[in-house]
């Protein structure tokens, strides 16, 4: 049998036994058929895979490692003597390192790709406020900026790099940041107040929506999306800083009627936006 062709049949079947496709007895006889006297198996568990990865490190490589894990402890242990514009600069640099690693890994496996970028965006979050509440910067004007910055960069990524669930996230984001202006703005509102607050951005995402979806499904569908908790967003911020649940669970159940006649009503246009 020819070379290749073996080699890609017991690559084919150690992906077998790697996904569950095929009993572990069953792979293990088929590879016994194809593999050469004298051949060994490629690990096909992670610490195995990790232990031929060690194994055949370079002195290089190896210096290289604990080169960077030292520089992370050092940088992580003296990160609150650095000048601020310093601790700026590091915490962004860390961000770009992982979404940097999450998009080189995205091509060979989706789920870690994700993760990597997932855990950067988390960084951007998280050192943004460690360094807020060490600089002692605890006016609700900081944290809605860093909110919003975070929002602004998760809707971007999420549209460049094709993540819709990141570009959900930095919508729920601004809507976060949205609600935090109103309430720190606004003294007891009335209940029709608070409608015009919200209502007419259903509908602005709802128009965007259907201009975006010639160049995108995916924007479309999450500009849908955001419309839809655009129009029930009222309700929600009545019952987390309204300060009363008053009459609250009947203007949801008039929502929901609403919403969904007006769904149906218009469900040739919209679902070929989004489908």
């Amino acid at each position: 049998m020819d070379q290749e062709r073996r080699r890609a049949i017991v690559k084919e079947i150690e992906h077998w036994q790697r996904s569950k496709l095929l009993p572990e007895q069953y792979c293990d006889f088929l590879l016994n058929l194809y593999l050469e006297e004298g051949e060994t198996r490629a690990p096909t568990t992670f610490t195995g895979r990790a232990a031929v990865v060690v194994k055949e490190a370079t002195a290089k490589q190896w210096l290289l490692t604990f080169g960077i894990f030292s520089l992370i402890c050092f940088v992580v242990l003296y990160f609150n003597v650095f000048h601020p514009l310093l601790q700026i600069a590091l915490s962004l640099a860390g961000v770009y390192a992982m979404l940097l690693i999450g998009q080189k890994y995205r091509n060979k496996s989706e789920s870690v790709g994700l993760m990597f970028i997932g855990a950067g965006m988390l960084l951007m979050l998280g050192s943004g406020l460690y360094m807020l509440g060490l600089h002692e910067l605890h006016a609700w004007g900081w944290k809605a900026g860093l909110l919003a910055a975070c929002a602004l960069l998760w809707i971007a990524f999420g549209i460049g790099a094709r993540i819709p669930l990141l570009h959900l996230c930095g919508w729920l984001a601004s809507f976060l940041v949205y609600a935090w202006l109103l309430t720190s703005k606004t003294a007891a509102p009335k209940w029709y107040e608070i409608q015009l607050y919200w209502l007419p951005l259903s509908f602005v995402f709802g128009w965007c929506s259907w201009l975006v979806q010639r160049w995108s499904k995916s924007s479309a569908s999450i500009l849908f999306i955001a419309g839809a908790i655009a129009w029930f967003m009222p309700e929600l911020y009545a019952a987390m800083f309204g300060g009363g649940a008053g009459g609250l669970q009947v203007a949801l159940i008039i929502k929901i009627i609403a919403g969904g006649m007006l769904l149906f009503s218009l469900r040739k246009q919209w679902i070929a936006w989004v489908a």
